[in-house]
C-alpha cells in the first residue's frame, strides 16, 4: 500500500493532465565535486511505494528506490553534471542550469522516449527556471510535492554520492566518503592540511585557494 504522502506526489503530477518530466539537482552546496542533475519521466502506471524527497529517505532507502527505478525501468531519465571548473567559471547557479539541460538532453537521447511520452512540461524543483527547451513550471520544495521531481531528486543524489565515493578512492586524504564534499569541519581541516585539489571548487574556497598559491 502506498504511503499517504506518496499518493499525493502522484496526484500532484496527474493534476496537470499531460506528460511531464521532473528535474532536480544534487550537490549545489559542497566544496568539492561536480553538481549533478537528473531529469525523469515516470512510465505510465508505475508505482514506487517508497518514493519521496531524497532528503527524507535514509541512504539505504534512497539506494533501494534508485535500484528500483533502474532495475525495473520505471522511468526514462538522464543524468547531467557540471564540473568544478564549470562551476568556477559560470557560478553555481548557471552551472546547475547547465547540468539540468544536460540531464534533459541525455534523457531524450539515452533511452528512446516514445513520441507519445515526450514531455510537454518540465517541473523543476525550486524557484528558478533553468531554460529548458520546453514549457517549465518551477515548484518550491517540489521534491516533496511531485513524484517526477522526487524521482529526479533520488536519481541525482544517489548518482552524486556514488561518484563522490569514486573520488574518495582517488583522493583518500580528503575522506570524501564521510562528508561527500560538503563543508564540514573535517573537510575544511583536511583542505587546510592537504591544500585545494583539482576536484575542489576554487570559487567556494577563494581564501584557501589563494593561500595555496603563495
Amino acid at each position: 500500500m502506498e504511503k499517504r504522502n506518496n499518493r499525493f506526489l502522484w496526484e500532484f503530477d496527474r493534476s496537470f493532465g499531460l506528460t511531464l518530466c521532473g528535474v532536480d539537482e544534487a550537490g549545489r552546496g559542497p566544496l568539492a565535486g561536480p553538481v549533478f542533475a537528473a531529469c525523469a519521466i515516470l512510465r505510465p502506471g508505475v508505482k514506487i511505494p517508497d518514493l519521496d524527497d531524497s532528503k527524507k529517505l535514509t541512504e539505504k532507502r534512497r539506494e533501494a528506490v534508485f535500484e528500483e527505478i533502474l532495475g525495473e525501468r520505471k522511468a526514462w531519465f538522464g543524468i547531467g553534471t557540471a564540473s568544478p571548473e564549470e562551476i568556477d567559471r559560470l557560478n553555481i547557479l548557471r552551472a546547475t542550469f547547465l547540468a539540468m539541460n544536460r540531464a534533459y538532453e541525455r534523457m531524450l537521447a539515452g533511452d528512446g522516449v516514445p513520441e507519445e511520452y515526450q514531455p510537454r512540461l518540465a517541473l523543476v524543483d525550486g524557484n528558478r527556471d533553468p531554460g529548458l527547451p520546453l514549457p517549465t513550471q518551477t515548484v518550491v520544495k517540489g521534491d516533496g510535492k511531485s513524484a517526477a521531481i522526487a524521482a529526479a531528486s533520488v536519481l541525482a543524489k544517489v548518482s552524486r554520492d556514488r561518484y563522490m565515493l569514486e573520488l574518495d578512492r582517488e583522493y583518500p586524504q580528503y575522506q570524501l566518503a564521510k562528508h561527500k564534499g560538503y563543508p564540514t569541519k573535517l573537510h575544511y581541516e583536511l583542505i587546510e592540511k592537504y591544500g585545494v585539489s583539482p576536484i575542489h571548487r576554487r570559487s567556494f574556497l577563494r581564501k584557501l585557494a589563494k593561500d595555496g598559491e603563495e
